[in-house]
């Protein structure tokens, strides 16, 4: 008996910079581990953690902890999805009190 050979794909707001990004689950990292042809341990030697032991890569998998978009990037990019970090600053959403007194710069100072 033959089996077929299951991939997940990867939710889109997984793959933007950092200001968009959504966290992965722990199926998505370890679908980008498989594709990246790594382990945990080194993916561990990847990513330079303390740890080579891949117990962090496996907290990431199991949900216990959030893996951080710095982590997240670099194995994506392993893995051959490119830069997903870049993004251009002109099309960047902004938020909060510097825009909203963006308008105001031309008014009077009393």
């Amino acid at each position: 008996m033959t089996t077929k050979a299951s991939y997940l794909n990867i939710r889109r707001e997984c793959l933007q910079p950092g200001i968009y990004w959504a966290q992965p689950t722990g199926a998505e990292i370890q679908e980008i581990l498989r594709q990246a042809g790594m382990t945990d341990r080194s993916a561990a030697a990847y990513l330079g953690l303390k740890d080579k032991s891949g117990r962090h890569i496996r907290r990431w998998t199991s949900m216990e902890n959030d893996i951080p978009y710095s982590a997240w990037a670099l194995l994506c990019y392993a893995a051959g999805y490119g830069p997903i970090w870049e993004v251009d600053p002109s099309q960047m959403r902004t938020t909060g009190p510097a825009q909203e007194n963006a308008d105001d710069s031309d008014a009077p100072v009393n």
